[in-house]
């Protein structure tokens, strides 16, 4: 996926790894976002550890669980990383935060796979629950929908000469991206 994004747009995705990271009492939660061009998965969107220094890096898409989850389309729990032989640890090294746990899903539109929401060391009730599980696919269906809204929108205001339309969508994500921050008021667990 490659689009512009500008200070709403990363606000729109910063805000929906802070509500995951809120929903599951992790210690860190991320959006990687698919990159065609260069075949990796980038951090678009970082909270809890490694919050920061984490984004724009990018990571072959076929390694580790995320690229497992981004190909195979499917999400994923794992409860004890350190026998999992999918977990790429040298990634997870190189990010300065080794996880022992992990919630991963795909964000999909119809069948393009867009990226992946990870929430890591969720507290242990959310870990083996499947009704949070879930509940995770349910949140990143939003995620993907907002994905796909703020692709159309970036394409539309490139594209599109006319200085009214172009402020209308900017306005119109501004207005998603505030009702995705409405959402950071959710109750801590």
């Amino acid at each position: 996926m490659n689009i512009e994004f500008d200070a709403d747009h990363d606000a729109l995705l910063q805000s929906i790894v802070d509500v995951a990271l809120a929903i599951y009492c992790a210690a860190a939660s991320s959006i990687f976002l698919y990159d065609l061009e260069r075949d990796e998965l980038i951090f678009r969107a970082v909270s809890g550890q490694g919050q920061g220094a984490l984004i724009g890096r990018g990571f072959p898409s076929t390694q580790g669980i995320a690229g497992w989850v981004l190909s195979s389309r499917q999400a994923m729990i794992v409860d004890d990383l350190t026998g999992n032989d999918i977990f790429a640890r040298d990634i997870a090294e190189s990010t300065a935060y080794v996880p022992r746990s992990l919630m991963a899903v795909p964000l999909l539109h119809g069948d393009e796979a867009l990226g992946v929401l990870e929430v890591l060391d969720p507290h242990p009730q959310a870990r083996a629950a499947i009704a949070e599980l879930e509940l995770l696919v349910m949140f990143a269906h939003q995620a993907s929908v907002a994905l796909r809204v703020i692709r159309s929108y970036s394409r539309a205001i490139r594209e599109d000469t006319n200085a009214q339309r172009r402020q209308a969508a900017r306005r119109l994500l501004s207005a998603l991206s505030d009702l995705v921050e409405e959402s950071d008021t959710l109750p801590h667990r």
